[in-house]
């Protein structure tokens, strides 16, 4: 290759396929914008999935359904290990993962401040989401009874 893509190397993601054998067979689905990338095979060595590149594609894109799989396998590893950190069981598993981090500063120190969290001087604001995150799940939830939480 002289540095430059042809117009068949530059064909849309809609014209190809999924660049993964599954269980060696290739899977036959479209591919999308992500890439099957050096972490990626990394995750799936380490949970030995039966997932592999086909060596005759000629890109590294996969599919939206294998892309689900490994996040997937990522959330569950991330959610394992804090679970792992904090103690929690394994009852909590079904509880729906909820991202403080999108919230601004000032939302956080409100929360933190109403329910009287302690955290120690100086944390970021990825410190302080992930914090109020753990305590957010302790929160009872009453399905019957309507809340409304003015943080935001």
């Amino acid at each position: 290759m002289n540095g430059f893509s042809t117009e068949e190397d530059t064909a849309g993601c809609h014209d190809q396929v999924c660049c993964l054998l599954d269980e060696d067979v290739r899977c036959k689905q479209p591919a999308g914008n992500a890439s099957y990338n050096k972490r990626i095979q990394k995750t799936v060595a380490q949970k030995k999935l039966k997932l592999s590149i086909d060596g005759s594609a000629r890109h590294t894109y996969i599919c939206e359904y294998h892309k689900g799989v490994i996040q997937s396998i990522r959330n569950k590893r991330k959610r394992k290990e804090s679970e792992d950190d904090n103690g929690v069981n394994d009852q909590d598993m079904d509880i729906p993962e909820v991202d403080l981090y999108q919230l601004q500063v000032s939302a956080l120190r409100r929360y933190k401040r109403h329910y009287k969290i302690q955290t120690r001087q100086g944390v970021n604001k990825a410190q302080l989401a992930e914090t109020l995150s753990r305590h957010f799940k302790t929160i009872p939830i009453h399905e019957k009874k309507p809340s409304h939480i003015s943080f935001i």
